[in-house]
């Protein structure tokens, strides 16, 4: 009932934000690019309208999603963000040869049609795994037990609001590079766009992926002050994320310009959009490990219910990506929006690391791991040469 009551508190918002959003376009999408020009506003309009009737699609996803987690089930979620990609690849076959701009529309219905898909198959894993008949409790009795779940409410709230605020400081980082982005050259936010989702891949694939994978377990074992046992499942994750990132960063620096050119270079994406979009990428991945390293150890802040210490930490990443952006914007430009976020990833790895404590991060290095560590750095460094000088003796 309780979870019912958050449920519908914050689909009613969101929907209603959505509304205002189709009811205003033109004014939201002039507040998410400021620096866009009238006719670049007129255009872009119509598609911000569209592609934000995902926000309360995949708030249901995202809520469905952490019930199955507590359950342990982790397979639905993983496999619904290909739905996503799979919608946009069938757009983008049932558009070719259409205009540019039919194209943009195909994308964005399909988009929508990707979170209903995402959302259908979040539903049929909650008949599965036998949380239906809890919602269905709760929309029952909801009438019955509103004065208890007010009280439930209180110190939710309190933990709450730090949370949200921890967790979508990501997303104001995002924002505020669009809007710094929007008063450089045409094509940096494409940059920086293209630049991010391949920073994404290694960074979801391995650090959010363990973390939210490992959260539940060391969340319960904590719960029952078992420490010691939580702490060893931390440092298996520490040093798995660590080599994984570590090769994974060495891989994309060394070939950042292959990588681009591969994914992205055909039809309007010249070449000089992909030297552009190389020297990004490379700024983003210096901040590869320290970011998702940071996602390890916040899950254990918010398994020892400090979400204020979390939010905190949050924002003081936030503040230096703020500063150093603006710092960083004339002189580098895209490349120097890319840089401020890495180096505010250290900034926030930082202040985690502090947070976590330094007995707990003793513990951890005490593992003899670090020889496996430079050797794998080693041998992917030398093989990232190689491949990179047979890719230009061979293509």
């Amino acid at each position: 009932m309780f979870s019912v009551y958050i449920f519908t508190l914050f689909l009613s918002i969101i929907l209603l934000i959505t509304f205002f959003v189709n009811l205003f376009p033109h004014q939201s999408s002039k507040a998410i690019a400021i620096g866009f020009d009238a006719q670049t506003i007129e255009l872009a309009a119509p598609f911000v309208a569209i592609n934000f009737t995902y926000l309360p699609l995949i708030f249901m996803v995202t809520f469905l999603g952490t019930f199955l987690q507590y359950k342990n089930h982790f397979a639905t979620t993983a496999f619904s963000t290909g739905l996503l990609n799979l919608a946009l690849i069938g757009a983008l076959l049932l558009s070719r040869e259409m205009e540019q701009e039919m194209i943009v529309y195909y994308l964005s219905f399909g988009v929508v049609i990707g979170g209903a898909l995402q959302l259908f198959v979040h539903i049929v894993a909650i008949y599965k795994v036998g949380l239906a008949p809890l919602f269905y409790g709760g929309v029952k009795y909801f009438n019955e037990k509103k004065n208890s779940i007010k009280k439930e409410t209180s110190g939710f709230s309190k933990q709450f609001f730090p949370a949200i605020w921890g967790n979508s400081t990501a997303s104001f980082s995002a924002f505020l590079d669009t809007w710094l982005a929007s008063f450089l050259i045409t094509g940096s936010i494409s940059y920086l766009y293209f630049a991010n989702r391949v920073f994404q891949l290694p960074l979801a694939l391995f650090a959010i992926a363990t973390s939210v994978a490992l959260f539940p377990r060391v969340s319960r074992l904590l719960k029952n002050n078992d420490e010691e046992k939580a702490l060893s499942y931390m440092t298996k994750a520490f040093w798995f994320l660590t080599i994984i990132l570590t090769m994974s960063g060495i891989v994309g620096l060394v070939l950042a310009q292959e990588i681009t050119a591969l994914l992205f270079e055909r039809g309007a994406f010249t070449h000089e959009d992909t030297l552009s979009t190389t020297t990004v990428l490379q700024m983003y991945l210096i901040g590869l490990l320290p970011f998702g390293l940071s996602k390890l150890f916040a899950l254990w802040l918010y398994a020892k219910e400090q979400q204020l210490k979390a939010a905190k930490i949050a924002t003081y990443t936030l503040g230096s990506n703020i500063v150093l952006s603006l710092a960083l914007i004339i002189p580098l430009e895209a490349m120097g929006l890319a840089l401020a976020s890495s180096l505010s990833g250290l900034v926030g790895f930082f202040f985690t690391l502090k947070a976590f404590g330094s007995q707990n991060i003793l513990a951890i290095l005490s593992k003899k791991y670090a020889l496996l560590l430079i050797l794998s750095a080693l041998i992917t460094l030398l093989l990232s040469y190689a491949l990179k000088e047979l890719i230009h003796v061979y293509l």
